[in-house]
């Protein structure tokens, strides 16, 4: 059964020139006078009243006074018109003033942040973007530090984002496209994309996902709109990737990408995405080629020993004869009644208590609570004989390398594969650790996201697209973008 809202939301009720008509439809639709913070202000212009509704905590005051006292003034310098409208539009002293003519549009503005303007015996109004939305200045991101370069960083204000983003790129191709995702949050979403360089196609499928959005509303932003988009379901990789900082969408504009921005999120959406751009980091980028190719493998090596590194031990803790000679000293030198897979799993399990655990601390608590974790319960549960020593080392490792993966869902995804990994070794060895390994390559082949294989370039194949993951060239030797994002200008730099 349809409501009687949602009838009048469909019918597109057009501005009354009847005032009265007016303030009655936003008492009912949104509640003026019941809530407190969406007001009225009434004047009376040329002898015409004119009614400003706005939204406390949403709005610019002093520019909405500004606009008042150059509406006050026309009573002084002016005498009675015809066309009181067009008067009062002039008068209006902002950049951004449009007409506003269906009531539905008037609510929608009004819930923004804008404010409206309708006049006595007019059946169009204006909508001023006044805008103010509460917030924090611009600041560098806390996962994505790096030692040199920009500390700004994207905030929860959709307009601040978009800005920090046009600093960068003052390309007049440069394109921002604004929709409204949620039935009853009214979420503003942008699609960012550089028209003569970034896939039709891809822009197309993007724009139609959202459009087909039905949801009461996106009060977790960025992660909803990423759940409709991509259609993850359970798989544990991320299918895009995330960034708050505005160098790195910058820069992933530039090779053809398309970004979704979220109002309420600090966080930007990059699709299409693959596997190897989890791996990567601003960091890179800021040092010279050959630091960032040494920075690069090392996160490498620290994302291998995040997803191998206790699997393999445990392996060779079960099947000692594996070991060469002179890798003899691996494995437990002490004898405990616990099985060592359960030893591992609940480090594991430990570990990750011990990270929600200081997310949930006070920040003047966390590091005592760290230290009577990592001191206390650790040398205790030695010393009592719950876990050998050998546990504890590789399973700190294992955690050192997944906080090294750029990525945090990414790391995560690949801990939830390495406890697939261990299992499937306690339950059959050899054969276990082969079979779950080769699934787990042939699951991420598999995957595609927006269309876009996962593991590009490694498969299919790319050699030279390859060659730029497993090595950090110099900008100047990178003249063409990557072909899986399809640009319109494959080119980087004009010849």
């Amino acid at each position: 059964m349809v409501s009687e809202s949602t009838k009048q939301k469909e019918e597109k009720i057009p501005v009354s020139s009847d005032l009265p008509k007016n303030e009655q439809y936003l008492k009912e639709r949104i509640g003026l006078g019941v809530s407190f913070d969406i007001g009225v202000r009434k004047l009376k212009i040329l002898n015409k009243w004119v009614n400003i509704y706005f939204v406390n905590g949403l709005c610019d005051s002093n520019i909405i006074i500004e606009l008042l006292k150059e509406m006050v003034e026309i009573n002084d310098n002016e005498v009675p018109v015809y066309n009181t409208r067009n008067l009062i539009e002039n008068r209006l002293v902002h950049q951004q003033v449009q007409p506003a003519k269906t009531m539905d549009e008037v609510v929608d503005q009004l819930l923004s942040g804008l404010i409206i303007i309708l006049i006595e015996d007019e059946s169009q109004g204006f909508i001023v973007d006044v805008r103010s939305y509460p917030g924090r200045s611009p600041e560098e991101p806390d996962n994505e530090k790096i030692v040199r370069g920009s500390r700004d960083g994207y905030t929860e204000n959709i307009i601040e984002n978009t800005a920090l983003t046009r600093r960068r790129i003052r390309d007049e191709r440069l394109r921002y496209e604004i929709l409204q995702v949620g039935e009853r949050s009214k979420t503003d979403i942008c699609i960012a994309y550089i028209e003569d360089v970034a896939d039709k196609q891809l822009i197309e499928v993007i724009r139609k996902e959202l459009n087909e959005i039905t949801i009461d509303g996106v009060p977790m932003a960025d992660k909803t709109i990423e759940e409709f988009l991509v259609k993850q379901g359970f798989n544990p990789f991320p299918l895009v990737r995330y960034t708050e900082r505005p160098d790195v969408g910058a820069t992933h504009l530039l090779e053809g990408h398309v970004l979704i921005m979220v109002d309420t999120s600090p966080s930007v959406i990059i699709t299409p995405t693959t596997f190897f751009h989890h791996v990567q980091h601003a960091e890179e980028y800021r040092q010279t080629p050959a630091v960032g190719a040494y920075y690069r493998w090392i996160r490498f090596f620290g994302m291998f020993i995040a997803m191998f590194l206790t699997p393999l031990w445990f392996l060779l803790v079960l099947e000692p004869q594996l070991l060469p000679p002179a890798l003899e000293f691996v494995g437990p030198n002490e004898e405990t009644n616990v099985p060592v897979v359960v030893q591992l799993l609940i480090a594991d399990f430990g570990l990750d208590l011990l990270r929600m655990a200081a997310i949930h601390t006070p920040t003047p608590l966390s590091t005592a609570m760290g230290l009577i974790a990592a001191v206390l319960i650790g040398q205790i549960a030695i010393d009592v004989g719950l876990f050998v020593p050998e546990v504890i080392l590789y399973v700190a490792v294992a955690a050192i390398g997944t906080f090294a993966t750029p990525s945090y869902e990414l790391a995560v995804a690949n801990k939830l594969v390495r406890t697939i990994f261990i299992l499937s070794v306690a339950l059959f060895g050899v054969p276990g650790f082969m079979i779950s390994v080769t699934v787990a390559l042939i699951f991420l082949i598999q995957i595609r996201s927006l269309n876009t294989p996962y593991l590009w370039p490694f498969v299919p194949f790319n050699p030279k697209a390859f060659m730029q993951i497993l090595v950090r060239i110099s900008v100047p030797l990178s003249k063409t973008r990557p072909s899986i994002v399809h640009p319109r200008n494959p080119k980087k730099q004009p010849t």
